[in-house]
């Protein structure tokens, strides 16, 4: 099988090919197509890219071709890296809504290119940002089924690695998913949260120890005041500041840890690759796994006696063919909440490009 990469010469896409090659994840038969924009410096990058990757990974590599237009694009998997990303700058802060409006036409011209010129049975990994607007275009063009974005597969990712270092654990051992908006809205979900060798009462007693008796009633507050603290401390120290987060709870580290390294000038793309190629090696390896992405609901799962519709990261069954069902059951109150607060905030931003409940596809 063959996986395409858009934005092939960016951190993100950079990296994803990079491991794509040395996970072994694609075989010497399969082909993977770097893709970029003709013209200028990024042709000269990927076709720069394409001999870095044989020269490095000649032995095992696949076959690597260019394509520098969208109707170009040719594979199994097609992997979404492309578009403007966030600078890494400290103060520098994300103003989705301008990411949003720079990233729209990037996402339209290949959902087009796709529909028109594609197999039919594609399936996209969005990790552009805002993600959710990706998956919003994405899935208007392709169908809903076959579009997933990795942003809550990361932040599962994250969190459990968070229990895990809080408990002495390896992340294997834990289990549970975040869901929501991939950022600042994302909501752990402790409810779904599984320690491998503790009973009922003996998880419910070590996640009411890792929470310490908070709520997310306050976590949006507490993300604020987070990113306050850490933004002053690191001005003089950025040790300190990432000290600093080691001491909070799992889920205010899930935030606040790629923020702060994002905010230190550095960038989580190796993270994120990792994140993306997960899926992707899912994908074509022909099983089911249960894993969390963005994806555009239509009634699957009920929170708080509220059908979930339009887009919103879930836990979801994914397999060759793109993702099936959803595997959320009714969180707790407060989980609840901030799930609704999160789908409405995702539908308000996907309003003006028409894309709302009541626009994508289904």
């Amino acid at each position: 099988m063959d996986v395409a990469v858009l934005g092939a010469t960016g951190d993100v896409g950079r990296q994803v090919c990079t491991q794509l090659i040395e996970r072994r994840v694609l075989p010497t038969s399969s082909r993977l197509q770097l893709v970029g924009r003709p013209g200028g410096a990024s042709e000269r990058a990927t076709y720069g890219l394409r001999a870095d990757l044989v020269d490095a990974y000649d032995e095992h590599a696949p076959l690597i071709d260019v394509a520098l237009s969208p109707r170009d694009v040719v594979a199994d998997v097609v992997v979404m890296a492309a578009g403007r990303t966030a600078p890494a700058t400290a103060g520098g802060s994300t103003d989705r809504a301008q990411l949003a409006a720079d990233n729209y036409a990037v996402f339209e011209s290949y959902a087009r290119a796709l529909a028109e010129h594609g197999s039919g049975h594609e399936v996209v990994v969005v990790v552009s940002n805002p993600v959710e607007l990706g998956v919003a275009v994405l899935a208007n063009a392709l169908g809903r089924h076959r579009v997933i974005g990795m942003g809550a597969w990361l932040d599962t990712l994250r969190f459990r690695s968070e229990i895990a270092v809080s408990l002495g654990l390896r992340r294997h051992r834990i289990g549970g998913f975040v869901v929501g908006q991939h950022g600042a809205d994302l909501v752990p979900l402790w409810s779904t949260v599984r320690i491998s060798g503790l009973d009922l009462a003996e998880r419910r007693d070590a996640v009411e120890g890792l929470r310490r008796g908070r709520s997310f009633e306050t976590f949006g507050a507490e993300i604020a005041d987070a990113q306050r603290r850490l933004l002053a401390l690191a001005a003089d120290d950025i040790g300190a500041a990432f000290d600093l987060i080691d001491t909070w709870p799992p889920d205010l580290r899930v935030v606040a840890r790629p923020w702060m390294t994002h905010q230190s000038g550095a960038k989580t793309a190796t993270a994120t690759a990792s994140a993306t190629v997960d899926l992707v090696d899912t994908l074509l390896d022909g099983r089911e796994i249960v894993v969390a992405g963005q994806v555009v609901l239509d009634g699957e799962a009920t929170v708080g006696g509220r059908p979930l519709a339009g887009v919103l990261g879930a836990p979801v069954v994914l397999g060759p063919e793109g993702w099936t069902r959803v595997l959320l059951d009714e969180p707790a109150p407060d989980e609840a909440a901030r799930v609704l607060r999160c789908r409405d905030r995702i539908d308000e931003m996907l309003v003006p490009w028409g894309l709302g409940r009541a626009g994508v596809a289904t």
